[in-house]
């Protein structure tokens, strides 16, 4: 058994300031409809999680990670997305997280996975309502704050500050030189979404690298490919693609 406080673990960080996030959200938009989402999402990913340990046999099961995917998903996710998309998407990630792994460990960011197959799939709608995408740019704050908290804990902050400033660097260089339309991407949702990336879903341990140097060389290439898609194809898809192609190039490294 553990020896650490609940309320000390990493994970369980990340999962009282999204809750924190939900309700900050909720209270400033008087729409109830991002609660209910997110509530569909968590059972979902937190049954799915459950029956994929049964199936494996598996000796220990720990609810947090699919806690964490469940909340990210149900907060990214447009508010007028139907039940059931919402949990096919949560569904999609559950399975990736199981089923797609190295080492024990999964591959891919289960949340930006599903994510992605969404919209690839279903053309869903996100609008990452629980990133303050659609509220004044004051609660930009609390992203900063509860990020730090976060990004703190998990000792993951070479792989934010090289992510953050070759995204910035990358996107002021394409609107030097009238590249795409680059300056939609320093406006909410855009700058919302890409904060909330870097703080709460780039930095996940089991997905990312550990030592410094692995931090930025994994950060930095998000944020190339990133951006690549977003001047080249546009969407809100371009972040959860950095990420994967990140995630793929950290286990393709390890297995040299």
């Amino acid at each position: 058994m553990s020896t650490h406080p609940w309320h000390k673990k990493p994970k369980s960080y990340v999962i009282i300031c999204l809750v924190a996030f939900l309700i900050i959200a909720e209270v400033l938009s008087s729409d109830l409809r991002g609660s209910y989402n997110v509530l569909i999402a968590l059972i979902t990913a937190v049954g799915m999680d459950w029956i994929c340990f049964l199936l494996g046999k598996r000796k220990k099961w720990l609810a947090d990670g699919s806690v964490i995917t469940g909340i990210i998903i149900g907060l990214i996710l447009s508010t007028t997305t139907s039940w059931y998309l919402i949990v096919i998407t949560v569904i999609m990630a559950i399975l990736s997280k199981h089923l797609i792994v190295f080492k024990k460990k999964p591959v891919f960011n289960p949340a930006a996975f599903g994510l992605l197959l969404s919209i690839l799939l279903f053309q869903t709608g996100q609008s990452w309502w629980g990133a303050f995408g659609d509220l004044p740019v004051w609660t930009i704050g609390f992203l900063l704050v509860g990020g730090y908290l976060v990004t703190n804990r998990v000792n993951k902050f070479p792989q934010v500050f090289a992510f953050l400033s070759a995204y910035f660097l990358l996107l002021l260089l394409m609107g030097f030189m009238h590249v795409g339309e680059v300056a939609d991407a320093f406006r909410p949702p855009f700058i919302n979404a890409s904060l909330f990336f870097a703080l709460f879903m780039l930095t996940d341990p089991p997905t990312s690298p550990a030592s410094n140097k692995d931090q930025v060389i994994f950060g930095v290439l998000s944020a190339i490919v990133g951006v690549g898609v977003y001047v080249f194809f546009g969407g809100l898809m371009y972040l959860f693609i950095g990420l994967l192609i990140s995630n793929a190039y950290q286990v393709a490294r390890s297995r040299k």
